[in-house]
């Protein structure tokens, strides 16, 4: 947590009304949405002007959360995106610790004038922002904004909005509880955003129990005919190219947890899924136990994230990037072999 002094800072620099602008990473996840809607949602509460600002559109799961209608997808409205930035009297940088995360907001959120304060639980954050609430030991950012907004003001009533939004991040970001990240705290936090009207079981249903004939196809084309396993190196992986996601349709969001069925599977510690879009190879990473995905991705991919839990790039070819992963595997062989 922040210490006395900065907290005490913030908590003068929001004392009075302010022009606030929340961002998230690109691609933001239920994590990335859940965060800087909870926080947008007390902000407002407390009479501020406040906006969200994406890198890009969010995935369509994702648009039932309160306040969707007031956020901006900067690639879409990058001057407008430009002027709310240029004019905010404070920025907040929600799940992600480096600029080079929101793509073309970077150089806007550097150079504007506004108070910075980066609220994230990834490893590593870079020093650019005035106040940095970093916690790598949190299960996700929308945990540390429940624990920002009880530190600002203990009295707090959490509107059933902020719950709902807050709720949202926590049960993606931990595998709906089932990662390590979850602790006895998180647990109290959920209960408490329960008690404040966040409805468990819809949220499950919105997030989970949506999906498209197209995606539940697409699923099923990649655990039949992509997935990939290399026994040897406790590794599974799969593969997509631009055609064959368009030949199912393909929307934002639809590739989303297909990473994690790899995983799953008993004798694999390492999954990874390779995605062509936009001229590059995005790539998700997974581990068990003790392989650290994270420094697998910074190390090899342009990337980073968590210990079990990392993405990274490709700029070469789709077969030219999976070669490139395969060939890396034998150095960490003894590693893989691990389930801790």
């Amino acid at each position: 947590m922040l210490n006395r002094e900065e907290i005490e800072k913030i908590k003068d620099l929001l004392s009075e009304k302010k022009k606030i602008v929340i961002t998230t990473h690109y691609n933001p996840d239920g994590d990335a949405m859940g965060s800087s809607l909870g926080l947008y949602h007390y902000l407002k509460s407390k009479k501020h002007n406040v906006c969200v600002i994406t890198p890009n559109i969010w995935p369509s799961f994702l648009d039932w959360m309160p306040g969707t209608d007031h956020c901006l997808a900067g690639d879409n409205h990058l001057k407008k995106a430009a002027r709310l930035l240029e004019e905010a009297d404070i920025i907040f940088s929600l799940d992600y610790n480096a600029l080079k995360r929101t793509n073309e907001l970077a150089d806007l959120i550097g150079s504007a004038k506004g108070t910075k304060i980066m609220i994230d639980h990834h490893i590593q954050p870079d020093g650019y922002a005035d106040y940095t609430y970093s916690d790598i030991a949190a299960s996700s950012t929308c945990e540390m904004i429940y624990e920002f907004i009880k530190v600002l003001d203990e009295k707090v009533s959490i509107s059933k909005e902020c719950a709902e939004c807050l709720y949202t991040g926590i049960m993606t970001d931990t595998g709906s509880f089932k990662y390590s990240s979850t602790t006895s705290k998180t647990h109290l936090a959920v209960a408490d955003l329960i008690e404040q009207g966040a409805k468990n079981t819809y949220i499950h249903h919105k997030l989970f129990d949506t999906n498209t004939y197209e995606r539940m196809r697409l699923l099923g084309f990649c655990l039949s005919e992509k997935l990939t396993l290399l026994n040897e190196y406790h590794t599974a992986f799969i593969a997509l190219t631009s055609a064959e996601l368009e030949s199912f349709n393909y929307k934002k969001g639809d590739t989303e947890g297909i990473v994690n069925y790899a995983l799953s599977i008993g004798e694999i510690n390492f999954s990874a899924i390779f995605i062509e879009r936009d001229n590059e190879i995005k790539i998700s990473f997974r581990s068990k136990g003790s392989f650290d995905v994270n420094s697998f991705a910074r190390n090899h991919f342009e990337g980073g994230g968590h210990h079990n839990a990392a993405g990274g790039k490709g700029a070469e070819t789709m077969d030219e990037t999976i070669m490139r992963f395969i060939q890396l595997l034998p150095q960490y062989k003894q590693a893989l072999a691990l389930h801790e």
